[in-house]
């Protein structure tokens, strides 16, 4: 059995932010097995806790090219890498499991199920069967090292500091954005969507990044008095720390809902061009918390980048109330399993 595994998975930040999943379920079965994870130094706030060691990936400067894919897997044969786990599989990742497996080291690779996927484009009900979860695969790729242990339960429910002080009352985050437009909230609709939350809630957080998403996230905070724009105001390890006080995440199919469920945070997410049912839903996140229209168009993209047919995208076009009623349903749940704690 492999005693010191390379876990590869470099990109991108929500499949990233599923890998944790995966590895807190081997720790538990396999407390003794030391674990490297080759990523990119942002993501190392994704795996607090885990006991994990990192080797940071530098494709841009000595890890550039052949040669640097060279010089990385002598890095991680230095530090007495016996496995590889491929989580990504990507021709780099191939590349530095091919090397370190002409070195004896036994090496596996995702499955990502393409064909599976593309079969479920246009299907007119994709959730009477849905695809093997992101996360599984992951531990798949470990159980064909020789691992043996179950699917990770969802995460619980950490401590952390919240960077905002002390909490009172209600505090829903709310990230309309992603870097595809068939995942990503229309600018009208999200600002009447800001509009409900901070009249319903005491405080409401804008996740978004730079340029146009960080100019709308402050015109909002200028228009409502109790709405905080994230950008510039902490760091990623900041925003997950915050998301694990908040009471609800309002997210597309993006990378705050994978966030969201690592620290056990309610999510209500919003699906356009993509489906749950593909495999990418937050680990661990209650069907419930899904907002969607049931079009016979969609899904129509796996990872959401396919340009719509229509023009108008009108699959996001869902409206501001439904989600506004769908965050109440989950506090009223979530107040109920206190409750009865």
């Amino acid at each position: 059995m492999p005693r010191h595994i390379l876990v590869i998975r470099n990109s991108a930040m929500g499949d990233v932010a599923m890998v944790p999943h995966a590895l807190r379920a081997l720790r538990e079965a396999y407390p003794d097995v030391r674990v490297t994870v080759l990523t990119r130094p942002l993501f190392k706030p994704f795996f607090a806790g885990l006991d994990v060691d990192f080797l940071e990936a530098d494709y841009a400067g000595r890890h550039k090219g052949v040669l640097g894919l060279l010089r990385l897997a002598g890095e991680a044969r230095r530090r007495g890498i016996d496995a590889v786990a491929d989580m990504h599989g990507v021709l780099r990742s191939r590349i530095v499991g091919l090397l370190l497996r002409l070195h004896g080291m036994p090496a596996a690779r995702i499955d990502k199920g393409r064909i599976e996927k593309w079969f479920r484009l246009g299907c007119t009900n994709p959730a009477a069967s849905p695809l093997k979860h992101t996360v599984v695969r992951y531990c798949d790729v470990l159980r064909r090292l020789g691992f043996v242990f179950d699917d990770p339960q969802p995460a619980a429910k950490p401590v952390r500091p919240n960077p905002f002080g002390e909490k009172k009352g209600v505090w829903i985050g709310f990230a309309p954005f992603s870097a595809q437009a068939g995942k990503t909230y229309p600018e009208d609709l999200a600002a009447g969507l800001v509009a409900g939350l901070s009249a319903r809630y005491d405080r409401v957080f804008i996740h978004s990044g730079g340029g146009g998403e960080a100019a709308f996230a402050e015109r909002m905070e200028r228009e409502h008095p109790n709405v905080t724009a994230l950008w510039g105001r902490v760091r990623f390890a900041g925003e997950l720390d915050l998301i694990a006080n908040l009471d609800c995440v309002v997210s597309m199919d993006s990378l705050a809902m994978h966030m969201a469920s690592l620290v056990a945070t309610p999510v209500v997410s919003v699906w356009g061009a993509t489906h749950p049912a593909l495999g990418f839903l937050g680990y661990g996140c209650p069907p419930e918390g899904v907002v969607q229209l049931d079009l016979p168009c969609r899904p129509c993209s796996v990872y959401g980048q396919r340009r719509c047919k229509f023009g108008d995208y009108r699959c996001m076009r869902i409206p501001p109330q439904a989600v506004l009623d769908r965050v109440e349903e989950c506090l009223s749940i979530r107040r109920a399993e206190e409750a009865g704690r």
